[in-house]
């Protein structure tokens, strides 16, 4: 007796939009976590970088701003998780561009410092799809919520 399976997505496929774009968003954390500023410089080279500070534009300046901000320590990492959860995202096929919005919570641990979340907000991204690859087009970061981050932000205030 023969039985028939069904078809499932090969590597040749194309990503659905959405998940693509997912990717981004995961790709962002993994690389701001493992301390690779100049990866996020890259993934973010045709965007634009909104936080705390004045917009920040291009590779060389985005991976500065992340250097020039955050704390990074032996192992090369700034000891964070970036846990990123409630992912809408709303794509416009047509016209190769898509929103999202997503809830973003950092926790950090050190030998001295037990794990705790140490910040939490959300993200505004505006993408674009070009040669058929969808990449950021703008990142607004905006942070609600600030516990110590002394041992993560260079400069940063002292505890709350």
């Amino acid at each position: 007796m023969s039985t028939s399976t069904p078809s499932t997505r090969t590597l040749a496929d194309p990503i659905p939009s959405y998940r693509a774009i997912e990717n981004l968003i995961a790709r962002y954390a993994e690389l701001v976590d493992d301390g690779d500023f100049a990866g996020l410089g890259s993934l973010l080279a045709d965007a634009v970088f909104i936080g705390s500070g004045g917009p920040v534009r291009g590779s060389d300046a985005i991976e500065k701003m992340f250097r020039d901000s955050l704390l990074v320590y032996a192992d090369g990492t700034p000891r964070t998780q970036h846990v990123t959860t409630n992912v809408a995202i709303e794509v416009d096929e047509q016209a190769g561009v898509a929103v999202a919005r997503s809830y973003v919570t950092v926790f950090q641990a050190l030998p001295e410092l037990p794990l705790q979340p140490v910040a939490a907000g959300r993200y505004r991204d505006r993408f674009e799809r070009c040669d058929g690859q969808w990449r950021f087009a703008e990142r607004r970061v905006r942070i609600n919520l600030v516990g110590d981050v002394s041992r993560h932000l260079r400069q940063a205030d002292a505890p709350r």
